[in-house]
């Protein structure tokens, strides 16, 4: 059986469903996944699934004063891979002193994963994003002479792409979500070999009934209906949706706009909603649970996404699902997932006129759109469904793992090897 830790910056995440997908997939191939979360995350809004897979999770943020001080000496024992691990800290371009200060803790994070791991025969570690934890699997894969790989989705690598290159290198595979983000890699980062990124898309399941309940606000569905959904985050630009809520008002569109989410960006949005007095119009929403999502999705006539950073966005792909327009902007993975007046439509990235053009043309001929509603389901039922790509997923992933490295972790066919 093969053993493998999986971390994330935070594990289990109600917005990460994804990641426990994979766990469930590799174990249901027989493999033993260890759940490991950098940051302690609280149980609290969690669903019932969620919270068992926190029950089992690791977690390292923060760590005790016994647990800091046997990784420091876990460290300390290696001093190879000790420079291994502090070379680049020291030398890698483009660093900013506080970002090599603080993956000097992330080190020390890594060191206490492997004395966690050390005694449990992983073969493999995995990282899900390129954030900090993804440091933490590669000082631990270092430290217990084992490989690790990682997933990248997008402000992971286009915005934060902290430390990238020592992680292309030492990982054995980078797992990505685009072929827009494996050709970006491949030419920022060209001493990285091509067959070590794997493009693996994301899923959803196919939608079979229309929900019966109506969301909150659905009373108002007389006017047109904007839905946006994802975390209220500064990536998110959610400001610039509210901005054109506002220039759309002036032109007397009748419509509303419901922003599905939560988040640190929530005082600010609310500040700007009452500034440009769109509070009849621009609802925030809040937190709704992915079971109820569904309601959502159904009664909006377009489904928009306004972010300056994605890989390929979940959200588009349950709305094309669901059958809903969808508007969004032409960047990075996007338009492998939206072909534009075919499956959907695109803008201008961060053009404020093309956006308002966009959603008033989509608004006056929404009846004759059927076309394209039916033929965005029929693209995410082909190319984006979530068993078959998870399915994929594993198979690649296992078929990654080389069999030496499972069998050199194990000590008692080490013993065998050497005596043959």
């Amino acid at each position: 059986m093969t053993t493998i830790a999986y971390i994330a910056n935070e594990f289990p995440s109600p917005l990460e469903p994804y990641v426990i997908d994979e766990i469930t997939e590799l174990r249901r191939r027989g493999a033993q996944v260890i759940c490991c979360s950098g940051k302690r995350v609280s149980p609290n809004g969690l669903s019932l699934e969620e919270r068992g897979f926190w029950k089992e999770t690791r977690f390292f943020q923060p760590l005790s004063d016994d647990e800091l001080l046997q990784a420091a000496r876990r460290l300390a024992s290696d001093r190879h891979c000790l420079w291994q691990l502090l070379h680049p800290l020291l030398w890698e371009r483009g660093v900013s002193p506080g970002r090599r200060i603080r993956t000097l803790g992330h080190t020390l994070m890594g060191a206490a994963l492997a004395e966690q791991l050390a005694p449990l025969n992983v073969e493999h570690i995995h990282a899900h994003h390129g954030y900090f934890a993804s440091w933490m699997a590669l000082a631990a894969a270092r430290l217990l002479g084992i490989g690790f790989s990682f997933t990248l989705h997008g402000s992971d690598l286009l915005q934060r792409a902290d430390l990238l290159s020592p992680k292309l290198r030492a990982c054995q595979f980078c797992v990505t979500v685009s072929d827009f983000n494996r050709q970006y890699i491949l030419r920022n980062y060209p001493a990285t070999p091509a067959e070590k990124i794997v493009v693996q898309r994301l899923g959803v399941d196919r939608v079979f009934s229309r929900p019966a309940a109506a969301p909150a606000g659905a009373e108002d569905h007389r006017r047109f209906c904007l839905l946006s959904v994802g975390r209220l985050h500064q990536v998110k630009a959610h400001d610039f949706l509210i901005k054109a809520c506002a220039a759309l008002r002036d032109q007397g569109l009748d419509f509303i706009c419901w922003i599905v989410g939560e988040g640190p960006e929530r005082p600010v949005l609310e500040n700007q909603i009452k500034e440009l007095g769109v509070e009849g119009l621009v609802y925030l929403i809040g937190h709704v649970p992915r079971t109820e999502l569904a309601n959502y999705y159904h009664y909006a006539d377009l489904v928009v996404m306004t972010s300056n950073s994605e890989g390929i966005p979940v959200v588009m792909m349950e709305a094309m699902a669901h059958e809903r327009l969808v508007l969004a902007p032409a960047i990075t993975g996007i338009p492998e997932l939206v072909e534009h007046q075919r499956t959907g439509f695109l803008y201008q990235p961060g053009s404020l006129p093309d956006f308002i053009s966009a959603v008033s043309w989509i608004q006056a001929h929404k009846a004759s759109l059927a076309g394209i509603q039916h033929a965005a389901a029929a693209s995410i039922a082909a190319s984006y469904n979530r068993q078959r790509n998870l399915r994929a997923f594993a198979e690649q992933f296992l078929a990654r793992i080389p069999q030496s490295e499972a069998d050199y972790a194990h000590p008692v066919l080490q013993q065998i090897r050497l005596s043959v």
